[in-house]
């Protein structure tokens, strides 16, 4: 299996198998600290082999620079059912409200599948 997307965006919904992700970022700017983002969403496109057609359980965990948890870990599971190709795609995408972050950083969100880790992307939080 592999992560073909893992990104934040403003918006991002899944209709029919079909992803719309709108306005993809890594950082957020902002004046004050401590500070607060309204709303982003999160989104992770998974392609899986045919051997790996059944169910997998799923985490994404976060880390700032100290170890420390931004948010509680989202977790779950996922179906995967092929449609007659070699392959298949899951789709997750999450909205986040009100991200607090306390001072200038990065954040680190890790997904893992069936316990293991498949990749980590970085949030910079900066003073702009």
């Amino acid at each position: 299996m592999t992560a073909e997307v893992f990104t934040f965006c403003d918006f991002a919904q899944e209709n029919a198998g079909k992803l719309t992700i709108v306005g993809t970022f890594d950082t957020i700017i902002t004046q004050n600290f401590p500070c607060v983002h309204p709303q982003l969403a999160m989104v992770v496109r998974l392609r899986f082999n045919i051997g790996e057609f059944k169910s997998h359980s799923f985490r994404i965990e976060t880390r700032n620079m100290d170890g420390e948890r931004c948010i509680d870990p989202i977790s779950g599971r996922i179906e995967v059912r092929g449609v007659g190709n070699a392959t298949a795609v899951s789709h997750l995408v999450f909205n986040i409200n009100n991200l607090r972050f306390p001072n200038a950083g990065v954040t680190n969100f890790t997904i893992y599948i069936d316990d293991r880790e498949l990749a980590t992307i970085p949030l910079y939080i900066r003073k702009g």
